[in-house]
């Protein structure tokens, strides 16, 4: 009997390390979440006069997306060279 393949949402790159795009659709939400907090935030706080909050803002939703794809996606081992 064959084992279920797991269902990564976001495939290993090609080449370099980490995660390239997404192949399953709860992938693609997770980026338009991320993209919309990140224009969220530049319409919310204006970055010419909070910048800060902006920073706070992309670095807070890159963490969350960094674990999202650590969590869901399949395991970047070492540095791919496009095999």
């Amino acid at each position: 009997m064959e084992q279920e393949k797991p269902q990564y949402w976001f495939p290993v790159r090609r080449y370099g390390w980490g995660w390239g795009l997404p192949v399953r659709w709860q992938g693609w939400v997770v980026m338009v979440l991320y993209f919309g907090s990140i224009f969220g935030a530049i319409r919310y706080f204006h970055p010419q006069n909070n910048p800060g909050g902006v920073l706070l803002v992309l670095a807070i939703a890159t963490v969350i997306l960094i674990a999202i794809c650590a969590w869901k996606g399949e395991k970047p081992l070492a540095w791919r060279w496009g095999d």
